[in-house]
């Protein structure tokens, strides 16, 4: 088969459409023969080498395709071996694309159970987009966020994967959604999504401004902080509100006063990924809820993974990068 090679660790550069063995048949596991795949950041981390992946190896950890044994069109689930525990994941836990070999190929081999049905209202494209990054911000905002209609919600970040998809699920179960940019542009997306309005972060007091944005002007029921931002958050949040935090893109290092926290009442969630069950969990709220697909920014050939990755490093789409398997 083909697929983006990555033989050194480095810039988007270092991935190089080549020619690699197909996945062996093992009792367990199936192959999947993919449609399509879509990039992440956490791939951007692999590539660079801070997950000291095994080298050759095949980046990617969104997919989706056709079951080679069954013919059924499938998602590929990417939270591999998670456990019995849907607390937190087992020590045994993996992200596809990790140690494994991952989608940024013509075909991928994983755990039966990370498989499952593809819609049949998404596009291969919105179909690769939706698994990990919907799969993280269900777990998110539901099963630790405990999110409920008519609640109040900042998500940082609008246009990342992370924070399109927020947007899409809290404002379909009736949340009441605002964002973060430094874009205009990003902000009056996210509202054209279901966002009630949006501010910008670049503002250093943007924490106060958010606030006065929650209705009563009390501050939100949760923020949604995937960057790292933890001060700033708990500024935004009413008191005995709730922050989860599922990402470090802009600091990887809080500093809390203590006092004010436990005065406030709040409370510090950590997240990442979810379970099989947080996936059937997202898939029933697809189909009971009125949830629009995530928006592609952008597609490339398989052979242009580069490309892509170069693009998704710029931060200027809004919206999933995919990569095409014709």
């Amino acid at each position: 088969m083909r697929a983006a090679m990555l033989h050194e660790f480095g810039g988007p550069d270092v991935l190089r459409f080549d020619s690699t063995d197909d996945p062996e048949p093992r009792p367990g596991w199936v192959t999947v023969r993919l449609k399509a795949a879509a990039l992440n950041w956490h791939d951007v981390l692999v590539r660079q080498g801070k997950y000291a992946s095994p080298l050759p190896h095949i980046l990617g950890a969104d997919g989706a395709g056709i079951r080679a044994d069954t013919g059924e069109a499938v998602l590929v689930l990417p939270s591999m071996w998670w456990g019995d525990n849907e607390s937190a994941p087992d020590s045994q836990w993996q992200i596809l694309g990790d140690n494994h070999r991952g989608t940024y190929a013509e075909q991928v081999s994983v755990p039966i159970e990370c498989v499952a049905p593809k819609p049949p209202e998404l596009t291969w494209e919105q179909s690769a987009a939706l698994p990990l990054v919907g799969l993280t911000v269900f777990r998110a905002l539901f099963t630790r966020g405990r999110l409920a209609a008519g609640e109040n919600l900042l998500v940082l970040g609008a246009g990342g994967g992370v924070a399109t998809m927020a947007v899409l699920l809290a404002s379909a179960i009736g949340a009441n959604v605002t964002v973060t940019s430094s874009s205009e542009v990003k902000i009056g997306q996210a509202i054209d999504l279901g966002a009630a309005n949006g501010l910008r972060y670049d503002d250093p007091e943007w924490p106060s401004a958010a606030r006065k944005l929650a209705p009563g002007g009390h501050g939100f029921d949760l923020v949604l902080d995937s960057v790292g931002t933890w001060e700033q958050s708990l500024a935004a949040l009413r008191p005995g509100g709730r922050l989860v935090v599922l990402g470090a893109s802009r600091s990887e290092v809080a500093t809390l006063d203590i006092r004010p926290y436990y005065f406030g009442q709040y409370e510090l969630i950590g997240t990442t990924m979810g379970s099989p069950h947080d996936f059937a969990g997202l898939l029933h709220l697809l189909r009971t809820h009125n949830v629009e697909p995530m928006p592609i920014s952008t597609v490339y050939p398989l052979a242009e993974a580069a490309a892509a990755h170069e693009f998704l490093e710029c931060g200027k789409g809004f919206g999933k990068v995919v990569l095409r398997n014709d």
